[in-house]
């Protein structure tokens, strides 16, 4: 068997009154994420994860921000996209580890809802979902709420041949 593990960031802004989805949930908040799609941050550094284990780029690459086909679509299917990218290339997830840094809202309330909604999508367990959530104790411009920044890892295996 062949492991291997796949790194991804995402960073987006957030502006008034615009909403904010998170691990494909729409979160209360007087700001939101500002993006091309959703901007959901977490969705977004999951699929560059998967990606990146199984050496097919980034989600730029596959989804670019110029393409209208993407214009406010759901992060849950440009995942549900990368999860087949990696499944025609003969891998499995094994399990999906993710952090996100924020000031508010609290996302400790979410997180069980997240983990379904991934696992849906990654058509895995949902107890091989991790989500944890930090602030950046008031500092930089996640302390001031200008922006949220999202980290993932995950482990892909593929039966050699």
């Amino acid at each position: 068997m062949k492991i291997k593990v796949g790194f991804g960031f995402d960073v987006h802004q957030l502006k008034n009154e615009h909403p904010f989805f998170m691990g494909g949930v729409h979160l209360e908040a007087d700001k939101g994420a500002f993006g091309h799609s959703d901007a959901d941050v977490l969705l977004h550094a999951i699929c560059d994860a998967l990606l990146g284990a199984a050496n097919l780029r980034d989600i730029g690459f596959h989804f670019k921000n110029t393409d209208e086909r993407w214009k406010g679509i759901s992060s849950l299917i440009l995942l549900k996209n990368c999860v087949q990218l990696i499944t025609d290339k003969g891998y499995t997830i094994g399990n999906i580890d993710a952090m996100v840094c924020l000031e508010a809202p609290k996302l400790n309330p979410h997180i069980p809802q997240m983990q379904i909604n991934i696992a849906q999508a990654a058509g895995i367990s949902e107890d091989d979902v991790s989500i944890k959530a930090t602030t950046n104790e008031m500092m930089g411009f996640i302390g001031r709420q200008e922006g949220v920044v999202a980290y993932a890892v995950c482990l892909l295996q593929k039966t050699v041949e």
